[in-house]
C-alpha cells in the first residue's frame, strides 16, 4: 500500500512536496495527537521544547496512514475534525479544541467518508498471480544487494511452489521467504526447500 501511495505521489503535483507515512498501528491514544499535531513547549511533563507533528511535516504534501483502522476513537474524532476544517491545533496550545472523548467502538463512519474520496482496490497477492514472479525478482536483487549474496535465480521447482502459494502474508510475506531464501542459497537458483513454504 505505502508503494502505491508513494507511486502516486511521484505522478501527482505535489511531487515536490513531503511524502509522510504514518504507522496508525504504533500510534496510542496517548501519543497519536502529540505526533499528529506537534505540542507547544510545557504541553505535558517532558515537553521540554515545541515539536512539529506529522500533519506539519507533510504540509502541501500526502500524508499516509497506514493501518488507520487501528487508531483509538479519540484519535480518529481529532483526525476527523483537522481534516474537515483544514486546520489543527498542537497539544498545548491555549485554541486546541481537538481533544474531545469519543465511547464509540468501532472506526467512525464520518470519517471513513472524509478519507474516501475514491478507492483503489489493491487485490491480494493470491488473486494476482502475474505479480508474483516480478516481485520475486525484485526481492531477490534487494536480498542479493542487502545480504552480499549472488542469487541469479529461481529453478522450475521454485517457481511452481510461488505461484501455487496461496500467500496469506501477502507481499510482506513473499518478501520474508525470499530473503530467507536467498540467505540460504547464497549463489546459483534459488529452490523450492530454500523457500520453506
Amino acid at each position: 500500500k505505502e508503494h502505491i501511495a508513494h507511486h502516486l505521489h511521484d505522478k501527482s503535483k505535489r511531487s515536490d512536496k513531503p511524502f509522510v507515512p504514518v504507522d496508525c498501528g504504533s500510534l496510542t491514544k496517548e501519543l497519536a495527537p502529540s505526533a499528529f499535531f506537534g505540542h507547544v513547549k510545557g504541553a505535558f511533563t517532558g515537553a521540554d521544547s515545541a515539536k512539529k507533528g506529522y500533519f506539519h511535516e507533510a504540509e502541501g504534501g500526502t500524508l499516509f496512514l497506514d493501518e488507520v483502522g487501528n487508531l483509538a476513537p479519540e484519535t480518529q474524532q481529532m483526525l476527523l475534525r483537522a481534516i474537515q476544517e483544514r486546520r489543527y491545533r498542537p497539544v498545548g496550545d491555549r485554541t486546541d479544541n481537538l481533544k474531545k472523548a469519543v465511547n464509540e467502538k468501532r472506526f467512525r463512519q464520518d470519517l471513513l467518508y472524509r478519507l474516501h474520496d475514491f478507492e483503489i482496490t489493491v487485490p491480494p497477492l493470491r488473486d494476482s498471480q502475474e505479480d508474483i514472479m516480478p516481485l520475486a525478482e525484485f526481492f531477490r536483487e534487494i536480498a542479493n544487494n542487502e545480504l552480499e549474496c549472488n542469487v541469479i535465480g529461481f529453478d522450475g521447482e521454485a517457481r511452481k511452489t510461488l505461484l501455487t502459494h496461496s500467500w496469506p502474508g501477502n507481499v510482506r510475506e513473499l518478501r520474508q521467504k525470499i530473503m530467507g531464501a536467498v540467505l540460504q542459497a547464497q549463489t546459483g537458483l534459488v529452490t523450492k526447500e530454500h523457500l520453506e513454504l
